[in-house]
């Protein structure tokens, strides 16, 4: 064939045919609520305690999935969070800290590839770079922890091409600022809650 791209285009377009659906590109938005979120205390001269905690609330992801075998994929995936870091003070005190996540996934499904529902658990890791106040995402000054994440989700088939999907996932991370709160204890827990839409290919 002359083309060799069109030859390539069609054996795609066969296989995705014979297969089913590859993979899936979606965007996700909900809410990221923080657990033991305690970054540590400092105490002034008269021997107030101040807490500094870091808050998360809302969420915006993207995801990349990739189905490999009926009943299992895998996902790598993108998400800001809009946060912030909160002291006790009277009034309280809170200033924006954003919260940046990439996240990679391995999902096992319910039901097969190209069923119109598709309940999953998923499983994986990610790092979360969180930015002090008063720094952005290209200041270079953020700190970045890793952690694992763990979840459950369900995916909804509404047309050939678009799908939806609800997820509900933990992410815990280690927390940031040791240097500054030696003091702190376990892990910083993340839950996410969110609803998508997304595209099948």
């Amino acid at each position: 064939m002359r083309h060799p791209w069109i030859s390539a285009a069609l054996w795609l377009a066969a296989s995705a045919a014979l297969y089913g659906q590859l993979g899936e590109l979606s965007i996700s938005a909900g809410r990221a609520g923080s657990r033991n979120n305690l970054l540590g205390t400092a105490r002034d001269l008269a021997g107030t305690v101040f807490e500094y905690k870091s808050e998360t609330n809302f969420r915006l992801g993207f995801r990349f999935t990739f189905n490999s075998y009926r009943f299992f994929g895998h996902e790598i995936g993108y998400a800001y969070n809009r946060g912030k870091l909160t002291v006790n003070t009277t009034p309280p005190a809170e200033v924006g800290m954003p919260v940046h996540q990439g996240i990679y996934n391995f999902l096992a499904y319910a039901t097969p590839e190209g069923s119109p529902v598709r309940p999953f658990v998923t499983g994986g890791g990610h790092f979360a770079t969180f930015y002090p106040p008063g720094t952005g995402v290209f200041s270079g000054n953020g700190v970045t922890k890793f952690g694992f994440n763990y979840g459950g989700g369900i995916k909804f088939r509404i047309s050939p091409l678009l799908m939806m999907r609800l997820d509900l996932r933990d992410y815990t991370t280690a927390k940031p600022f040791g240097e500054s709160f030696p003091d702190q204890k376990g892990m910083l827990h993340m839950l996410e809650v969110s609803m998508g839409l997304g595209i099948a290919f």
